[in-house]
């Protein structure tokens, strides 16, 4: 994982996603999982593309099923996109990073748009 995606906790789950003001993009994803790993470096790019504008995170679901229980993850990846707190957007299953860019980009023009 790199300096960009952070790695969602139980512990820090409450600081950096449901108080955050930022617009927080989680990929829920396990380690044998196939479509996860080829998601993985999309995620990567994105975060760095959306540096300073969107909070790119990892959960493993494996390591935090509470979590991953409270919003219902059924399948693998599955990314949510959260807005003060609360899941706004998702996506499951693997997707192109074009499909991405388009929910990230239509978030944060929503997001500068009530600014």
């Amino acid at each position: 994982m790199s300096t960009l995606v952070a790695q969602a906790t139980a512990e820090n789950w409450e600081t950096e996603v449901a108080t955050s003001s930022d617009i927080v993009m989680v990929d829920f994803w396990a380690v044998w999982c196939g479509p996860c790993q080829m998601v993985a470096p999309v995620v990567e790019e994105l975060a760095q593309e959306y540096q300073g504008k969107l909070k790119v995170m990892k959960l493993n679901t494996d390591e935090v099923p509470e979590v991953a229980g409270k919003f219902q993850i059924m399948s693998i990846p599955t990314i949510l996109f959260f807005k003060g707190g609360e899941p706004v957007e998702k996506i499951v299953g693997a997707r192109s990073k074009q499909q991405f860019k388009q929910v990230i980009d239509s978030l944060l023009a929503q997001s500068s748009a009530t600014a």
